[in-house]
């Protein structure tokens, strides 16, 4: 019983650094093509970032504030950094081999990466005249003991921090610098000609490095030392309660201030010289419960993500062009064809210029007399948001309710709420005190009305590479509620009942409470009884509760979850029914999908909500279920096919190792099975 409730649940934060550790696995991997396995650290890396600004910085706060340890699973916020401390320089040192092993890799591509010590005579010239020409403008460092405050360092900069030394002079003179490192500005990586068959590269951290006499030629130094470092930042926003201001105001004001956050996370170059990094920390005012981190030569490893591939076409993920639908012709009427009966979309596998050919149908077809859609996020070169502007051009009534405050996405969807404006759409900015997350889109017809629900955002950019399933559907039953929800957008004073939409913050908990329950019952009466979840993450403590007693009873569960499980599969005596995978691979495992047993009548459902306190409680979800029997076969097909995969899928245990699910079968990479299943599909089109 002990070892029961010691492993009764898995601490959030670790989980969620379990989940970049399969990232971390992926540049590790050897049958990762090798420019790919460069970009997953840089996938990594900037998903580490994130989770200092947020979570990190959360847990600072609760420190500053005295929270209750109940918030954090009873565990004490301050011994919660230290664990997060003590996990973070693990996997940093396993970041550190990944990226030797990947350079050495490329030496035998004939692609060679150089430092500043390691250029020929003529690759110095090169050098010497693109950093004249490109590199010397963006430069501007400051001299640290001529300035009495330490200079502001930017969130999402790197940094070089430089040692100069006169070593004519007895003592030797020194002085320290700072300077910004311009890579927002300047390409990171810049190739070096070539007339022996090999291709060079060189980070313009290096370029500089080569040529810091000039930077400071006006001065009496001779030796020069540059070490990066960077200085993560708190990322929430500040909201003030000026009832003068509008919302989108505020969100405004708190997205220019967010730059300002308190830093939680400062990272060194670990070969720096123990003088120059004891000034730094100590003009920065560090205190012991700041993170203070040693790492590699390199910071903002986020750039490697868009690291070009300089060889051949082997040295990248095989393309995996989308799908046509089999049901759809471009060049006819996507309502006529959702009248015939319901069609689900999955995305990468199909195609999202479907759902866009759909909006943009709906902006001209004269039959159509309004278009209501939820926005959370989008990117400012938008498709959707161009059609919409074209719909309220054409006289549609527009109705967008946009979620101001989607993290990092903020300035962009204040963008495009200006731009709808403009143009007539009524623009709305959700609901006090709850984010809406929901995916959302209603189109009325003068015959009927049409429903698109997503697990994912209406985004043309993440579903390149999210997974994600949008029901297109006609059905009363649906379409009903969908429209009950925007006229709830607008008044948010009234409380309607939902039958078949489970919606948060009120319906989604209790339903799903309900569903498990009826698959306890059926255990416990000698029927068949399972549970198929697939989320992105399973934090919810009541939920996660209930998942046990459900094991208890004897129903069979089974969890694809691609973040943070705080569930502990496979113990005896609390979990030993509950199998958890986790998937990482080439896209993004995204899209939430229920599956519950039902006395062999499978209920199926697909969600924008993940197993959260936030999404049960505090946001606007929906958990959409499918009707159409057709679509029921085609999600558990692909459910079947990931609970198989032996390839990409790791187990989640109570150790959080991260082991490869291998077995005797042949090997199944659940992405690749699937891409081919629907490309199928589309081949075998009548």
């Amino acid at each position: 019983m002990t070892r029961t409730m010691k492993h009764k649940t898995i601490n959030r934060e670790i989980s969620w650094l379990s989940f970049n550790e399969r990232v971390l696995q992926e540049a590790l991997d050897n049958r990762v093509p090798l420019v790919e396995r460069l970009r997953f650290l840089g996938i990594y890396s900037n998903n580490q970032d994130e989770f200092f600004k947020v979570r990190v910085a959360t847990i600072k706060r609760m420190i500053d504030y005295g929270y209750d340890p109940k918030v954090l699973q009873g565990e004490k916020p301050k011994r919660i950094l230290a664990k997060i401390k003590e996990k973070v320089i693990a996997l940093q040192n396993k970041f550190s081999i990944a990226y030797e092993q990947i350079i050495n890799e490329f030496v035998k591509e004939n692609i060679y990466f150089l430092n500043e010590q390691q250029l020929s005579p003529e690759q110095g010239r090169y050098v010497d005249e693109y950093f004249d020409a490109e590199v010397l403008p963006f430069l501007s460092p400051i001299l640290l003991s001529n300035v009495k405050q330490f200079p502001y360092m930017k969130d999402k900069s790197i940094y070089f921090a430089i040692k100069l030394v006169n070593t004519k002079t007895q003592p030797n003179n020194i002085d320290y610098a700072l300077m910004e490192i311009p890579c927002p500005m300047l390409n990171r990586f810049v190739q070096l000609p070539s007339n022996d068959g090999k291709k060079y590269v060189i980070l313009l951290d290096d370029i500089i490095r080569y040529c810091l006499k000039d930077i400071f030629a006006i001065f009496e130094y001779n030796h020069f030392e540059a070490y990066t470092i960077k200085l993560t930042r708190d990322a929430e926003l500040d909201i003030d309660n000026d009832l003068s201001k509008s919302l989108l105001e505020k969100i405004s004001k708190g997205v220019s201030e967010r730059s300002h956050g308190q830093p939680v996370r400062f990272v060194y170059d670990k070969d720096i010289p123990h003088d120059l990094l004891e000034y730094i920390t100590q003009r920065l005012n560090f205190d012991p419960s700041d993170t203070v981190l040693g790492g590699s030569r390199y910071h903002n490893f986020k750039d490697f993500m868009a690291f070009p591939n300089l060889g051949g076409p082997h040295l990248e993920y095989s393309p995996t062009p989308p799908s046509e639908h089999p049901r759809i012709d471009r060049h006819a009427s996507m309502f006529k064809v959702i009248a015939e009966r319901d069609l689900i979309l999955h995305y990468p596998y199909q195609k999202f210029d479907h759902f866009v050919d759909f909006l943009r149908e709906a902006s001209m077809d004269p039959k159509v007399k309004s278009i209501c859609i939820t926005i959370y996020r989008v990117p400012k070169n938008s498709k959707v948001m161009n059609a919409l502007i074209n719909a309220a051009r054409n006289g549609k009534k527009v109705t967008v309710v946009i979620e101001l405050q989607a993290r990092f996405d903020e300035e962009t969807n204040i963008y495009w709420s200006k731009k709808l404006e403009e143009v007539g759409a009524t623009v709305l900015f959700g609901i006090k005190g709850l984010k809406v997350h929901a995916k959302l889109v209603l189109v009325t017809r003068e015959d009927k009305q049409y429903a698109v629900i997503s697990t994912g955002n209406f985004h043309e950019g993440n579903a390149k590479v999210y997974t994600d399933i949008a029901l297109f559907t006609c059905d009363k039953r649906l379409t009903s509620e969908v429209e009950k929800l925007f006229y709830f957008f607008d008044n948010p004073y009234w409380n309607f009942d939902y039958k078949h939409l489970l919606v948060s913050p009120l319906y989604m908990r209790k339903r799903l409470l309900q569903l498990i329950d009826n698959e306890i019952r059926n255990a416990q009466k000698g029927k068949d009884a399972y549970i198929i979840l697939k989320i992105n993450n399973l934090v919810d403590s009541i939920m996660v509760r209930k998942l046990y007693q459900a094991n208890k009873a004897g129903v069979k569960i089974k969890l694809i979850v691609r973040g943070i499980c705080c569930i502990t599969p496979g113990v005896p005596g609390l979990s030993e029914n509950i199998e958890a995978i986790s998937i990482v691979d080439k896209f993004l495992e995204h899209s939430r999908i229920f599956v519950f047993c039902n006395n062999n009548q499978e209920l199926f459902y697909i969600s924008s909500a993940d197993w959260m306190t936030r999404n049960l409680d505090h946001r606007v979800e929906v958990a959409c279920p499918i009707y159409d029997e057709e679509i029921k076969k085609e999600i558990r097909k692909t459910l079947e096919i990931q609970m198989s995969d032996n390839v990409k899928a790791r187990i989640i245990n109570d150790v959080q190792d991260n082991q490869y699910l291998r077995n005797d079968m042949p090997p199944i990479q659940s992405q690749m099975i699937i891409y081919k299943y629907y490309r199928d599909q589309a081949m075998n089109k009548p």
